[in-house]
């Protein structure tokens, strides 16, 4: 009883900052990735390819340093599935890069980009088949082979990577039943999302053919990220919490300074992007905006979201800078430079942190963690030094906070009628609906009459196709 206590308090402690209200201390929820294996005295290759190995070393870490909150896995792209595919686009430690390596993410050529410039009209108007069809066979060398063989590997291949990503993904409850009895510590998110002008330059079309592409033909971008929007949030909130506790994590990627301009902001990434964060907000759920980069020019348009609806972290902006600019609507993460944890001295660390706690934090709604996910770079000395000080420098006063509210939240701006009136994604198309590879309604044409309980063929049908949905899409999100 004694850790499952501990465990309440941490998680009412981070949803209370998260809330941007102040809790009795200021939480630490550290982004650690290949740190993970650095502290348990593995490699790159280790946690990124053996997930299992991966999972005990973010144990190690919640139970070694008594943080608040963290990440089951932050290394989350499983290189096990990668190579069951064979992606094009990653290097996996010890088999493309060495060992010691986190994963890299390789920039398709312009010649060879995953999708081509002249191919917008065929993921617009079917975004799932697209993704079959056309997609995962370029980048997944074992679906699109060639040669006498190549269609029982790529039949193997589909079987294997949608058994083993249901396995990795069925493997995260026990990983986090694993933290809350054994370290008392909370989950730090659920689901994944990223931005349709973020996924295009991604996955799709690299950054080099997305920057011709807003040149040459920008309503097509346009149009193709306006298809994106439905698909992206579905899987969203498919895969974030159903209790609306945790916030839903949004990678942000290529809409910072110095990607694009602030007019192709204003055109494409933003009202593709406002709308979703609004319709998280109407389902309960709050995004965490991970700032990857410099945000600051965007500050302005961040702010037409609805109070609390957002957490901000900050990874080249300036924390403090932030704190004017946001502070009054949003909770704040974040913020202490990566550098200074690697190769910093201790001194600065205590100093940084004294003076967030004490110019940032003080009136709460901040979340203590680096500028960005730490990789095995990051000194657990000095790893220790910053959990030690945060915790010395950040206790609130007894009397200058409220005891936490149950969890979800229930405060008068979080209202279902105040969610409900936002706009969201009302108004915005979508060619096919989302969830579905292959409609009941052409199914059931193809079938023929149905006898006895029409409904729950249906109702199994739709569960069931689903699940081929979830894979294409996590495949493009989280692998």
């Amino acid at each position: 009883m004694e850790m499952e206590q501990k465990y309440q308090a941490s998680l009412r402690r981070y949803v209370t900052a998260l809330r941007n209200e102040k809790p009795d201390r200021v939480p630490i929820r550290p982004f650690v990735a290949e740190f993970t294996a650095r502290h348990a005295g593995l490699t790159a290759q280790d946690v990124a390819h053996d997930y299992h190995r991966a999972f005990d070393a973010a144990l190690a870490c919640a139970r070694d340093y008594d943080w608040d909150a963290v990440v089951p896995n932050m290394v989350y792209v499983w290189t096990g599935l990668a190579k069951i595919l064979d992606l094009a686009y990653y290097g996996i430690p010890g088999i493309h890069i060495g060992p010691e390596y986190g994963f890299n993410y390789i920039e398709p050529p312009e010649e060879r980009a995953f999708m081509r410039a002249d191919e917008y009209d065929a993921l617009i108007a079917d975004p799932t088949g697209f993704l079959y069809e056309t997609w995962l066979p370029r980048v997944a060398a074992e679906v699109g082979g060639e040669g006498p063989r190549a269609s029982y590997r790529a039949k193997v291949a589909l079987v294997k990577a949608s058994a083993a990503m249901q396995q990795y993904f069925a493997d995260f409850g026990p990983q986090l039943d694993a933290l809350r009895t054994q370290t008392g510590t909370a989950g730090a998110l659920a689901g994944i999302f990223k931005a349709p002008f973020d996924i295009i330059g991604d996955k799709l079309r690299g950054f080099i053919g997305l920057t011709w592409d807003m040149h040459e033909q920008p309503d097509k971008v346009l149009a193709a990220c306006e298809a994106l929007m439905p698909h992206l949030t579905t899987m969203a909130l498919r895969s974030g919490d159903p209790t609306g506790t945790l916030p839903i994590g949004f990678w942000m990627h290529r809409g910072c300074v110095p990607f694009i301009t602030p007019d192709q902001f204003a055109s494409h990434y933003w009202p593709t992007l406002k709308p979703i964060i609004e319709e998280f907000w109407k389902h309960g759920r709050q995004t965490l905006f991970y700032a990857e980069g410099a945000w600051a020019p965007h500050w302005d348009a961040f702010r037409e979201l609805p109070e609390r609806s957002i957490c901000y972290h900050c990874d080249r902006d300036d924390i403090f800078a932030a704190h004017a600019r946001l502070h009054d609507k949003f909770a704040l993460s974040g913020g202490v430079p990566n550098l200074l944890l690697s190769y910093g001295q201790p001194a600065e660390i205590r100093a940084l942190v004294q003076r967030i706690c004490a110019e940032v934090a003080a009136d709460g709604g901040y979340i203590f963690d680096a500028s960005a996910i730490m990789a095995n770079d990051t000194d657990p000395a000095l790893m220790r030094v910053f959990t030690d000080a945060a915790r010395e420098f950040g206790l609130y006063p007894a009397g200058s906070y409220d005891p936490p509210t149950d969890l979800p939240p229930a405060l008068a701006a979080d209202s279902p009628a105040t969610r409900a009136a936002l706009p969201g994604l009302a108004g915005v198309g979508q060619t096919v609906a989302p969830a579905a590879c292959l409609p009941w309604a052409q199914v059931a044409a193809e079938t023929g009459p149905i006898q006895g309980d029409a409904e729950l063929v249906q109702r199994v049908w739709e569960e069931t196709d689903a699940l081929g949905y979830d894979f294409i899409w996590q495949m493009l999100l989280s692998f």
